[in-house]
C-alpha cells in the first residue's frame, strides 16, 4: 500500500468515528469542523466548489451517481424500502444511508443524485445532526444535485403542463431545503428512450446550463462519434429569440453505466482493485494500463481535454463503500502515473463541473434544431411501441393532470356558499354513474379550468324516466334521452344530454330533476341493413358533414361546410403481426419494442355493422367491426369536429400472434412524404418518412423505424387542406404513405423484448378493453392552426363534471348561494392560456401564462402576434399588488437568473436582460411562458386550502 493510500485510510477511519459518535445531536459533529478546513468556504452555486483540473491533461471526470426509477417493475414504496426478493434492487433508503456515510468518510468524494421523489422521504426522516452534515456537503458541492425534478420524466408520453409541474415540485423542495446551494445547475436525462426538443426548450426556460442523455440512436451516435459531435448546442425552438431556449446538450460515452470491466457495485462482477503487489489476485496495473487506453480511445470522440465518465447505475451504491473504495484506489494509482510522464488526471466530479470545464473551452459549438426521435439501440429495435403501451395507463395520466389543475370540493363549497357531498364519475365513459342512475334530482356542477368560457356536451347515464334540466338561472335547457348500444353488453342504455355554458376560471350549477316515470321515446338506435335504400348515409351540423357508405359501413368523406372543404377520407382499424424474433435477430415487440412482422397490416374487418342514433342535440353511428373492436363516430350540435369514440379489446390471441392495433385514415391528400406531430403538446414538428435531419439513416423498420409520439396531435397537408387528429392520451402515430395517417391504439403481445421488464404485455385473464377518443379536423390550410390548438387545449383541460344530492347546508352563515362563478373579471384572449394558478403562501400566487402560438402558425387569425394584458384587475376574488417575475419552475428570480453562455455555429441574439414587471402591462411573445409569484389582497380560500400546495 502507497504512503498516500494508507493516509486516506486513516482520516477516513476517524472523520467515520466521529460522523458515527455525532449522529442523533442537536449541535454539529466536530467533524464538520474539519471538512470546512479542508474545503475552505467555497459554494456549489456557483462553480466555486469544483474540484481543481490539470490544464495541460486529459482530465477523466468521473461521476459517482444512482439512477432510481421512482417505480417501474416494482411500486415505490418496494424501490424506497428494498425487500429480500432476489430480483429487488437494494432499496433507496440503504442507498442515500450508505453513500452519506461514505461521503463522510473521505472529504475529496462527489456524489450525483437526481429523484426527488425519493430524496425528500430520505430527508424527513433523518435527525437534525445529519440534516446539518448533509446540507454541508451541498454547501460544498459535494453532494450535488443534478435534474432536480420529483422523477426523471420521460420524454415522449408526457405533456408540458405535467413536465413543468413535477419539475416545479421537486425544484421548490431543494430551494426550501437548501436554498441556492442546492439548485441543480445540469439537466440529467440518461434514461429516456429519446428526447423531446420541447423538454429541451423547458429546461432551458427553466435555467438550466445544460443537459447530458443517455440514450440516443445508435446510428445518430456513431455518425456524432466519427465527426466529433458528442456535445453540441441544442436550440430547442423555432419561435423563441435565441438563446431563450438554446442549451448545451452532451451525448454520454456509456449510456449511464460505467465503462466496461470498471463496474464495483455489489450488483457487478468485476473484481475489486488489489494494490498490493504481494497479493496473489494483484490487478492494479491490469486496471491501470485499461483505464488509460479506454480514456484515450474516448478522447477521441470529444473535441476538449475533458471527458466524463458515469460511475454508477440502476439502483447502485446500496453499499457505497464497495464503489467508493475502488474509485479512490482508481484516482490514486492513475495519477500517479504522472510521476513518469502519463498525461492523465483522474478526479471525483460532478455533471455540473464537468460542464464547466467545456464552457471554459471556449469553443464553438455545432447547433441541432431537430429532436431525437425515434430512438433504437440497434436494427429492428425501435423503442416506439411505448409511445401506445399501456393506453388505459396513459389516458389515466393524462385526465389526472385535468384533474390536479380544478378546485377540490372545499373550494367549491366556498364559492358556491353550500356544503354538499361532490362526487365524480369516473366510469362516464363506460356509462356508469351511480348518483345520476339513481337518484331522482341531484345537481351537476362543472368547474371550467380556462381562462375563456366554454360550451360543453354534458353526457350522463340515468335511469328510466324524463327529465328536466335547469341552467344556473333557472330556466328549462333543451336536453335529449339517447339510448347508447353497450358494445361489451349489447344492452342499450339511456344517457342524458344537455348543453352546458361554463365561465372562465369558473363553474356553473346545472339542476336535474325526473318529472315522471314514464318511459319517454327514446332517441333509439337504428340499424342500417346491408343493402339499403340509399347507398350512402349522412351525419351532419351546421359545420361538418360526415358521409358513411350503407354498404360496407365505413367513413367516405368529411366536409367542412363553412369553409367549403371536402375531403375522401377512408377510416377503418387494422392490426399489425407483433414479431416474435427470427433467426438472425431474436427480438419480438414487447412493451417498448415496435417490430411488425410485416410492413401490411390485416384489417380487423372488411365491413362494419352499422347503427343510426338523431336527436336535436347529437348524430351518431355506431360501427362494430368485430366483437372486440367498435366505434361511434359522434357529431354534437355546434360542433365543429368530428368525433370517433372507439373501444379496443380484449385483443384475441388465440391464433398465436400478439396484435398491435391502429386506426388509419387514407385520403388522396398529395403529402410528398411530410407529416407533422406536437412535441409534448406545444411546437410541432415536421416529420419525414424515413428521413433524419442530421444523419443519413440506413432504414431497417420501415414501420416502426417511422413512428413518433403523439401527445396532443398528429397531422397531414397539401398546400390546400389539412387533417388533422387529436389524441385524448399519449400514442404513437406515423404516415407511412402518402395521404395516409395512423395511430397505434392498443398492444397485446405475446413475447417480451429484453429490454427489462421481463415479461410480455400481456394482461391476465382475458385481456384489457379500453375506450379513447379522436377528434378530427378537416380545415383549409391557412385555417387549421388556430382549430386545432384551441380545440386541443380543451381537450387536455377539459371541464370537470361533479355531481351532488343538493340542497346543502351553507357554508357558513348568511353565505350567498351560488349558481355560477368567474375567477376573471374579463376573459383572457384566445392566444393566452393561464397555464398555473396555484397558492404560493399566506398572500401570493404561482401565476404561469403561456402564449400558445408559434411564430407564424396563424396569420390568418393574427394569433400568433405577440399580446399584452393588464394583470392587476384580472381576478375577481383577488387584486395583484406586486409581481416577481421567476424562471419557469419558480426557483430563481428571473432579475438575478443567469445561465453559463455558449457560442454556436449559428448566430444568436445576446441574452436578453430581465426588464421591470409592471403588471398592468405584461407582453407575452409567440410561443412564451412567463412565470411570476405575485402577491395579492383579497380571498385566497378558492385557490387552496393549503398554506404551500407544494409544501411536504
Amino acid at each position: 500500500m502507497s504512503p498516500g493510500a494508507a493516509a486516506r485510510r486513516g482520516r477516513a477511519g476517524a472523520c467515520g468515528a466521529a460522523g458515527r459518535a455525532g449522529r442523533g445531536s442537536l449541535h454539529p459533529p466536530a467533524w464538520l469542523f474539519l471538512l470546512w478546513l479542508v474545503a475552505g468556504r467555497t459554494r456549489a452555486a456557483d462553480y466555486e466548489a469544483c474540484p481543481r483540473v490539470q490544464p495541460d491533461m486529459l482530465n477523466v471526470h468521473l461521476v459517482a451517481h444512482t439512477h432510481d426509477d421512482v417505480g417501474w417493475i416494482y411500486t415505490v414504496d418496494q424501490y424506497y424500502y428494498g425487500g429480500q426478493n432476489d430480483l429487488l434492487h437494494p432499496g433507496v433508503k440503504n442507498i442515500l444511508d450508505s453513500v452519506f456515510a461514505a461521503l463522510q468518510a473521505e472529504p475529496s468524494r462527489r456524489f450525483v443524485y437526481v429523484e426527488m421523489a425519493f430524496f425528500s422521504r430520505w430527508w424527513h426522516q433523518q435527525t437534525n445532526a445529519t440534516q446539518q452534515a448533509v446540507q454541508e456537503l451541498v454547501r460544498q458541492g459535494r453532494l450535488e444535485f443534478a435534474n432536480g425534478g420529483w422523477v426523471m420524466n420521460d420524454e415522449a408520453a408526457t405533456h408540458y403542463g405535467a413536465i413543468v409541474d413535477q419539475m416545479t415540485l421537486g425544484l421548490h423542495f431543494l430551494q426550501k431545503t437548501f436554498g441556492e446551494d442546492g439548485r441543480p445547475r445540469v439537466a440529467w436525462h440518461i434514461d429516456p428512450f429519446g428526447h423531446s426538443r420541447e423538454q429541451a426548450s423547458l429546461f432551458a426556460q427553466m435555467g438550466f446550463d445544460g443537459v447530458f442523455l443517455g440514450r440516443v440512436d445508435y446510428q445518430d451516435r456513431e455518425a456524432r462519434m466519427k465527426r466529433k459531435k458528442m456535445e453540441l448546442v441544442w436550440r430547442a425552438s423555432a419561435s423563441l429569440k435565441p438563446p431563450t431556449a438554446d442549451l448545451f446538450t452532451g451525448v454520454l460515452p456509456n449510456l449511464y453505466d460505467p465503462p466496461k470491466n470498471l463496474c464495483w457495485d455489489t450488483l457487478c462482477d468485476e473484481r475489486s482493485i488489489v494494490d498490493n503487489p504481494e497479493d496473489f489476485q494483484y490487478n492494479a496495473q491490469e486496471v491501470v494500463d485499461y483505464f488509460l487506453r479506454m480514456a484515450a480511445d474516448q478522447h477521441r470522440y470529444y473535441r476538449t481535454n475533458h471527458i466524463v465518465m458515469t460511475m454508477g447505475g440502476d439502483f447502485h451504491y446500496g453499499y457505497a463503500n464497495s464503489w467508493f473504495k475502488n474509485l479512490d484506489k482508481l484516482i490514486q494509482l492513475v495519477n500517479a502515473k504522472q510521476e513518469n510522464g502519463s498525461r492523465v488526471h483522474v478526479l471525483y466530479s460532478t455533471p455540473a463541473c464537468y460542464l464547466r470545464e467545456l464552457n471554459k473551452a471556449n469553443l464553438t459549438w455545432s447547433v441541432k434544431e431537430d429532436d431525437f426521435f425515434p430512438y433504437a439501440d440497434g436494427p429492428h429495435q425501435f423503442w416506439t411501441g411505448y409511445f401506445s403501451s399501456r393506453p388505459a395507463l396513459k389516458h389515466y395520466e393524462r385526465v389526472s393532470y385535468n384533474f390536479l389543475q380544478v378546485l377540490m370540493s372545499n373550494a367549491l363549497a366556498w364559492l358556491s356558499g353550500s356544503i354538499e357531498d361532490y362526487s365524480t364519475c369516473p366510469g362516464l365513459n363506460i356509462s356508469f354513474c351511480v348518483l345520476s342512475q339513481i337518484s331522482a334530482r341531484f345537481q351537476v356542477t362543472i368547474y371550467n379550468p380556462l381562462g375563456r368560457k366554454v360550451a360543453h356536451m354534458v353526457r350522463l347515464p340515468v335511469n328510466e324516466g324524463t327529465f328536466l334540466v335547469k341552467d344556473p338561472k333557472g330556466n328549462a335547457v333543451t336536453s335529449d334521452v339517447v339510448m347508447n348500444p353497450q358494445a361489451e353488453t349489447q344492452i342499450p342504455i339511456p344517457e342524458l344530454l344537455f348543453p352546458a355554458s361554463v365561465p372562465a376560471l369558473g363553474f356553473s350549477v346545472y339542476s336535474i330533476a325526473r318529472v315522471s316515470r314514464q318511459n319517454p321515446k327514446f332517441h333509439m338506435p337504428k340499424s342500417i341493413p346491408r343493402h339499403s335504400n340509399s347507398d350512402v348515409l349522412m351525419i351532419q351540423n351546421k359545420y361538418i358533414r360526415a358521409t358513411f357508405s350503407a354498404e360496407t359501413g365505413l367513413l367516405m368523406k368529411i366536409e367542412n361546410m363553412g369553409q367549403k372543404v371536402v375531403l375522401p377520407v377512408s377510416q377503418s382499424f387494422f392490426w399489425y403481426k407483433a414479431s416474435i424474433g427470427d433467426r438472425k435477430l431474436q427480438q419480438s415487440s414487447g412493451a417498448y419494442v415496435f417490430r411488425p412482422h410485416r410492413r401490411q397490416p390485416l384489417p380487423v374487418s372488411q365491413r362494419a355493422e352499422i347503427y343510426l342514433v338523431k336527436s336535436s342535440l347529437v348524430q351518431e353511428v355506431h360501427q362494430n367491426f368485430s366483437d372486440w373492436c367498435s366505434q361511434v363516430v359522434r357529431l354534437y350540435r355546434g360542433q365543429r369536429h368530428l368525433e370517433l369514440q372507439w373501444t379496443v379489446g380484449p385483443i384475441p390471441t388465440a391464433d398465436g400472434w400478439g396484435k398491435e392495433v391502429i386506426s388509419r385514415f387514407d385520403t388522396p391528400l398529395d403529402t410528398k412524404g411530410h407529416f407533422y406531430t406536437d412535441s409534448n403538446g406545444r411546437e410541432i414538428l415536421t416529420r419525414r418518412r424515413d428521413y433524419r435531419p442530421t444523419w443519413s439513416l440506413n432504414q431497417t423498420q420501415v414501420v416502426a423505424g417511422n413512428y413518433y409520439p403523439v401527445n396532443t396531435r398528429i397531422f397531414i397537408k397539401d398546400g390546400e387542406k389539412q387533417l388533422t387528429v387529436l389524441t385524448d392520451r399519449s400514442q404513437g402515430g406515423s404516415s407511412l404513405r402518402d395521404g395516409s395517417l395512423e395511430l397505434m391504439v392498443h398492444r397485446k403481445l405475446l413475447r417480451d423484448d429484453f429490454r427489462g421488464v421481463g415479461e410480455a404485455l400481456l394482461e391476465q385473464g382475458s385481456g384489457l378493453v379500453v375506450r379513447g377518443r379522436h377528434l378530427v379536423l378537416l380545415d383549409a390550410v391557412d385555417q387549421a392552426a388556430a382549430g386545432h390548438r384551441l380545440l386541443a387545449e380543451r381537450e387536455v383541460l377539459a371541464p370537470q363534471v361533479f355531481l351532488a344530492p343538493g340542497g346543502g347546508a351553507p357554508y357558513f352563515q348568511g353565505a350567498p348561494r351560488r349558481t355560477q362563478f368567474s375567477g376573471l373579471l374579463r376573459e383572457l384572449p384566445p392566444s393566452v392560456h393561464l397555464l398555473t394558478l396555484a397558492r404560493w403562501g399566506p398572500d401570493r400566487l404561482l401565476l404561469r401564462l403561456e402564449h400558445q402560438f408559434a411564430l407564424g402558425e396563424d396569420s390568418g387569425h393574427n394569433l400568433s402576434s405577440p399580446v399584452t394584458l393588464n394583470l392587476q384587475d384580472l381576478f375577481s376574488t383577488v387584486t395583484i399588488t406586486h409581481l416577481q417575475e421567476t424562471t419557469l419552475a419558480a426557483n430563481q428570480p428571473r432579475e438575478s437568473a443567469s445561465r453559463l453562455k455558449w457560442t454556436p455555429d449559428t448566430d444568436a441574439a445576446p441574452y436578453p436582460p430581465a426588464a421591470p414587471v409592471d403588471p398592468t402591462t405584461i407582453t407575452l411573445q409567440p410561443m412564451e411562458i412567463r412565470t411570476f409569484v405575485a402577491s395579492v389582497l383579497g380571498e385566497l380560500d378558492p385557490w387552496s386550502h393549503r398554506e404551500d400546495p407544494l409544501d411536504f
